[in-house]
């Protein structure tokens, strides 16, 4: 029997290792330390973005979303300096279910246009958690050849609390994304929802993807979703799925014929493709190359851009309204309060809205 304080030599120990050589100089780690801590100008900011600097862009798109109230001004003014050399792209948004296909066919779309020479910049909104409020911002790791392309600029932004799967500043790094010289704008949403209004009214042509078997042929799939649409395109049309595909797209054909005709005097076409073996993909820039035209030679195009921006307008009175009443110190302090006497049933929620919003 063993004694009890007998100690025994585990089979497991550890080693000395070889320590690993520094994989970067000491005067280069200083080098970026010191790059880090620059905080450029306005001008040297919008120099650098009309001139196609990505970093700049990236610098800057950073401070466009960032909440703080510094940040907030200087974006502002880069925003007002890169006007100039805005509005001089195709704004493009893509939206679908999860599993559809969207970076798949966003990366094979984007190879496409910059093997024709275009500038290609795509804004993946990804969904924040509801719990922890983070993001994953994932989509450069699943389009890693498009990442690689130099005429491609791909920029993961969180959702946030914004409907629609829309970042809250996507609509100004649009502007910066058309200053930096990028001709082809590229939105991915999170996914389909009645709140899709928020990236349609930011586009000038919005791509719903489908998958073909999902169940959404016959029943038109969601009214609001099929009427933003200005072409639906069937992914996943490869081997068994072929049949299938072929199908839905009848079936997607008769449903739009249900649809009253949009003011852009543009009829929505359906399309089949396979993102993952690039087939279909030049017919699907046809298509937008054929709507551009359209609606630019029946004035839609910019009457389309003024609307929008008009709705933009109300839209950051009321986000900068919203900001200012819950920055307030005051109103930080009372709304505590108020939330309080609702928990113990000695006011009402509306009765403390309507206290609050009175000063």
């Amino acid at each position: 029997m063993a004694k009890k304080n007998q100690t025994y030599k585990s089979a497991l120990n550890e080693q000395d290792g070889i320590t690993p050589p520094e994989s970067l100089s000491s005067d280069s780690a200083k080098t970026i330390k010191v790059n880090r801590q620059k905080k450029p100008s306005i001008q040297d900011l919008v120099s650098g973005i009309t001139s196609g600097d990505i970093s700049a862009l990236s610098r800057a798109i950073t401070l466009v979303e960032s909440t703080n109230s510094t940040h907030t001004q200087k974006a502002h003014n880069i925003i007002t300096a890169c006007l100039p050399f805005a509005n001089k792209s195709i704004r493009i948004g893509i939206t679908g279910v999860p599993g559809v296909g969207k970076s798949t066919f966003i990366e094979a779309f984007g190879c496409h246009l910059t093997s024709l020479g275009k500038k290609v910049a795509v804004l993946a909104i990804d969904p924040s958690s509801s719990l922890s409020r983070g993001s994953i911002l994932g989509d450069k790791t699943r389009m890693e050849d498009l990442v690689k392309d130099k005429n491609a600029f791909i920029r993961p932004s969180p959702s946030g609390d914004s409907l629609g799967g829309v970042a809250r500043k996507t609509r100004e790094t649009i502007i910066l994304c058309e200053a930096a010289g990028f001709d082809t704008i590229i939105i991915e949403t999170v996914g389909v929802g009645q709140s899709e209004t928020a990236v349609h009214s930011m586009v000038d042509f919005f791509l719903l993807l489908k998958l073909a078997g999902a169940g959404d042929e016959l029943q038109g799939i969601k009214r609001g979703i099929i009427e933003m649409a200005d072409a639906i395109v069937i992914n996943k049309a490869d081997g068994d799925n072929v049949k299938a595909a072929k199908l839905a797209k009848v079936e997607f054909n008769r449903a739009l014929h249900l649809y009253p005709s949009k003011e852009s005097e543009w009829s929505p076409k359906v399309s089949l493709c396979s993102a993952l073996k690039q087939e279909g993909i030049p017919e699907v820039w046809g298509m937008i190359k054929d709507y551009k035209s359209t609606t630019t030679s029946n004035k839609y195009f910019e009457v389309n851009r003024n609307n929008q921006n008009k709705f933009w307008l109300l839209q950051t009175i009321e986000e900068r309204l919203k900001s200012n009443f819950y920055n307030s110190a005051k109103i930080k302090a009372e709304l505590q309060a108020q939330i309080k006497l609702v928990e113990t049933g000695k006011t009402t929620p509306f009765a403390a809205a309507e206290y609050l919003l009175s000063f």
